[in-house]
């Protein structure tokens, strides 16, 4: 089976939550024998093959950008000739120029869309854009929703129950550098194990300056992994806040990523609006069998942080309750641990990338089955 991925960045360009599921996607269905090829848009990269570690991808020139949406014209032929040569096509939504590029190169293939998000921030862009995302949305053989949270509290998506189903996101621990001793101990000499890690690109949605606040004229050590658009803002509160406590890294490498993950005495994921659609860090904790904090947005982060049972779930924009949770999980380490096993147990029971690949790989059989009898 041929499989075209379609998205607006991709690695090395771009890391991300929806990148590194891409990823996994199209890493685990090559190993399973099928050929799978992404199509992305690159400010930096030339515009020509990438081969990853078993999979091709594609970078096209980014031309511009307007409303936080990326537009290529080379996109249009390229699109064209990889979705010619393939079985099936895999959009990631939201990206509206993705919609036009579908519309424009009129290829008919059995489509999936997985709907990574509702658009929340863009109000007038919204508006705008509706008839076209209908239009797209209602134009796709399938829709794939990443949590029963997010289906079931998304707007966009009751509109098209009928077609669309839910597959969680997953993850392959086979794929995740394992840290070495040294590694650890430089880690565990400057930070310990009792500190809270968080681990994201820092924007706008994460809620980190309700951590900064929550930890304020407290003791409870914070480790934030990661760069984005808000670091300055983040840090320079930090500095405000005097938050000595508070300890920003950066962007580093997936070992140390890890190795502070399985150090760590909890994830904490503040993220305070439904763009924070799922959380891949979240599950990178309960894959390492720690207690998680996180906030009730009605998303996926819910599906993957059972309150109560794999940690602790706060309301959002709530600097005091996520204080309490934090100091709670502290102050009783015997509950915090059996959390993280209940983490751990539930990351083997529904989210490893296996259960996400067989999952789609079955519906991608459906759909052409269907189109072979012409059904679609």
């Amino acid at each position: 089976m041929k499989i075209l991925h379609f998205y607006r960045t991709y690695q090395p360009d771009s890391c991300g939550g929806i990148q590194s599921f891409i990823y996994q996607m199209a890493y685990g269905a090559t190993q399973r024998g099928h050929n799978a090829e992404v199509l992305f848009l690159s400010r930096d990269l030339p515009s020509s093959p990438l081969e990853t570690a078993n999979h091709t991808a594609h970078p096209v020139k980014l031309d511009f950008e307007f409303a936080s949406t990326g537009f290529s014209f080379s996109a249009f032929r390229k699109f064209s000739e990889l979705a010619e040569k393939a079985d099936v096509i895999h959009y990631h939504f939201p990206w509206p120029f993705m919609d036009l590029v579908h519309f424009a190169t009129r290829v008919s293939r059995p489509s999936v869309v997985t709907y990574h998000s509702d658009i929340v921030r863009q109000k007038l862009g919204l508006k705008l854009y509706r008839p076209l995302m209908n239009a797209f949305l209602g134009s796709i053989d399938h829709i794939v929703a990443t949590s029963p949270n997010y289906f079931a509290t998304s707007e966009v998506l009751q509109r098209y129950k009928l077609k669309a189903s839910v597959i969680p996101i997953g993850i392959d621990h086979a794929m995740y550098p394992v840290p070495p001793e040294s590694t650890l101990d430089r880690w565990r000499a400057r930070f310990g194990r009792e500190f809270f890690l968080f681990v994201g690109v820092l924007r706008y949605y994460k809620g980190l300056h309700i951590l900064l606040d929550a930890v304020s004229d407290t003791d409870i050590p914070v480790v934030i992994v990661g760069a984005g658009p808000i670091e300055q803002e983040l840090r320079a509160r930090a500095r405000r806040l005097n938050l000595s406590n508070v300890h920003f890294l950066g962007e580093i490498s997936e070992e140390d990523k890890l190795a502070l993950t399985t150090l760590c005495f909890g994830v904490v994921f503040p993220s305070h609006l439904r763009s924070e659609a799922f959380g891949i860090s979240l599950l990178e904790g309960a894959m390492c069998g720690k207690p998680m904090i996180s906030s009730e947005i009605g998303t996926g982060t819910t599906f993957v942080n059972v309150d109560g049972e794999t940690g602790l779930v706060v309301p959002p924009s709530n600097p005091d309750a996520l204080r309490r949770a934090m100091i709670y999980l502290r102050d009783h380490p015997d509950q915090a641990q059996r959390m993280g096993q209940k983490a751990r147990d539930r990351y083997k029971t529904l989210f490893t990338a296996d259960i996400m690949l067989s999952k789609y790989l079955a519906l991608y059989e459906d759909m052409l089955t269907a189109a072979k009898s012409g059904k679609r």
